[in-house]
């Protein structure tokens, strides 16, 4: 989640709506807390009691004009609704995932706005309160101060030659995707900085990207070292680094 709001928050600062870069980047931060917020809503209870001023709100149902698309008229954000929008898909076609799935949406439905209300909240909470705990560090400063530090979003795009995807499939073992390992080397190669020979691997968004997690639990392991040197994986992350005959 710290990895998509500080790209959401990078578009917020850095790009207009036109997708133009913004000429004042630290001018636009209240404007990037809002964005976040819009996406962050999620609706009260119905007999909810009215919020008092000191407290964190977390339905941002008057931001809708100015974001129209990231939370609807209701308080419903595109995160909240994007949730709903799987559940509502699994309930409708059980026969469509996993044998487990409907079970776990069913436990989703019923105590995912409560506990998103609460992420929410704490997201807004300063880093000295005397509440925050230090289990809490996901939060709107910390995300913004990530994406000012990272700058403008941008495309890095490698396309390999064909002779080096050649020696690719032919180094690749028949049990690993040849495409997942084109796209391993073509982010090493986009990636990798001036100073090093090591790239940080992203296991956890590389698993989403592939809509799976066997890339991360099993075809990662697999890939021989003649083409990928790497380090234990651990929250998510490894570094790597991709030997001389294949850059």
């Amino acid at each position: 989640m710290t990895r998509v709001l500080t790209i959401l928050s990078r578009g917020f600062l850095f790009h207009e709506p036109d997708g133009s870069l913004a000429t004042e980047p630290r001018g636009r931060i209240e404007y990037a807390h809002r964005g976040l917020c819009a996406w962050c809503s999620v609706p009260d209870k119905e007999k909810a009691t009215p919020k008092a001023a000191w407290q964190f709100k977390t339905d941002f149902r008057d931001l809708h004009g100015e974001f129209p698309l990231l939370v609807d008229e209701e308080g419903s954000g595109w995160f909240h609704r994007h949730v709903h929008g799987v559940i509502a898909f699994v309930k409708d076609n059980p026969g469509a995932v996993y044998s487990g799935t409907p079970q776990k949406c069913a436990k989703l439905e019923r105590g995912f706005d409560d506990a998103w209300r609460d992420k929410v909240t704490q997201m807004q909470m300063p880093v000295f309160s005397p509440t925050t705990k230090g289990q809490w560090g996901l939060r709107f400063k910390d995300i913004l101060a990530n994406a000012l530090e990272q700058g403008p979003l941008c495309c890095t795009d490698v396309e390999l030659p064909d002779e080096l995807i050649d020696r690719l499939r032919a180094a690749t073992p028949k049990e690993v995707p040849l495409h997942m390992v084109v796209t391993v080397v073509a982010y090493y190669l986009a990636n990798k900085p001036d100073d090093s020979e090591w790239v940080v691997l992203p296991v956890a968004n590389f698993d989403a990207y592939f809509g799976t997690t066997s890339f991360g639990r099993k075809i990662l392991k697999k890939i021989p070292p003649e083409i990928m040197e790497r380090s234990d994986t651990g929250f998510g992350i490894c570094r790597y680094r991709i030997a001389n005959a294949f850059r």
